[in-house]
């Protein structure tokens, strides 16, 4: 009976020094990378933003993990020489407080309506990978507020495979004790390492790390969000794609021959063939990160949309 009482012991001195851990990880994190924007709130919920640049009023969407330092790194500046470019934490990531699930619908209810009480009326909208298929929510369920579609790297039909064991420990019944230990005990070096993975087969861009608050995403809060968008994605996609060739906009894709984090045959060549309205570039031998890789071409697919929804 002793050694069950000191085994208790030691497991709850385990679990105060973790949670302890977790919440001195996250206020490091929070000083070190602090909001970069401003925030409004819509429908009684915080949305953190930032904004630079003046003319027709564009909004980014960062994809998972991500949060709006993503495209402050390269692509924000270029944009904000010809638009008034806007960039929202989505729900649950960077600054933005989570909004429970948090459907890829539900997140563009929420970013369309901030994007209405900035006063940035029918923008064009660019969404990064999970960020490509919030935009597409906000195409199919919100078409008269926004003038044109610009998708990169994005996902947009059913795929097979399952779903990454973070992910599905992170949004499952033991999420309450493998977030906090996330939190805790995995060092910043592992999402760094994560961060190099993504930008394959091209290197990471030098300072990216470092600008993007890699530990922000370590946070408890973040971890859960992030597992619960993923682990319900597919099916929200698959609910999408009937609905998809009556977008009434103009739709521009930008995505790479060798990204394996999402494909280019599952996603965005089907997309393509079953839309009239869209087209698609193709980068040769360039993985996901595009916007960070090879932000021109992004900036030039965001031109095209802008001059096909003028026609």
């Amino acid at each position: 009976m002793k050694w069950v009482i000191g085994l208790a012991l030691v497991l709850a001195a385990f679990w105060a020094l973790t949670l302890w851990k977790a919440a001195r990880h996250e206020r490091l994190a929070e000083a070190e990378f602090p909001p970069s924007g401003q925030f409004l709130t819509v429908n009684g919920h915080r949305v953190h933003y930032t904004e630079m640049g003046q003319g027709r009023p564009l909004v980014l969407i960062h994809g998972l993990s991500g949060n709006i330092r993503d495209m402050t790194f390269s692509l924000m500046p270029r944009l904000a020489e010809r638009y008034r470019v806007i960039a929202f934490d989505r729900p649950g990531m960077g600054y933005t407080p989570p909004m429970g699930g948090a459907t890829i619908t539900e997140q563009a209810n929420l970013l369309a309506d901030a994007a209405a009480a900035l006063g940035a009326e029918r923008p064009i909208v660019m969404g990064h990978s999970y960020g490509g298929a919030v935009a597409l929510a906000w195409a199919v369920h919100r078409p008269d507020d926004l003038s044109a579609l610009v998708l990169e790297a994005s996902p947009a039909y059913p795929w097979e495979g399952p779903m990454p064991p973070l992910y599905r420990v992170n949004s499952g019944p033991l999420a309450a004790l493998a977030v906090p230990l996330i939190t805790a005990w995995v060092p910043d070096r592992v999402v760094d390492q994560a961060i190099a993975d993504t930008f394959a087969p091209q290197d990471e861009v030098p300072g990216y790390a470092e600008h993007i608050g890699a530990p922000l995403s370590l946070r408890r809060s973040a971890l859960r969000a992030n597992a619960q968008h993923r682990a319900g994605l597919l099916d929200q996609i698959r609910a999408l794609v009937p609905q998809y060739p009556d977008i009434p906009v103009p739709i521009e894709l930008i995505h790479g021959t060798a990204d394996t984090t999402v494909g280019l045959s599952i996603h965005a060549e089907p997309f393509i063939r079953d839309v009239p309205q869209a087209n698609l570039t193709r980068l040769d031998g360039i993985g996901h990160m595009i916007h960070n890789t090879r932000p021109g071409a992004v900036v030039e697919a965001i031109h095209r949309a802008a001059l096909r929804s003028r026609m």
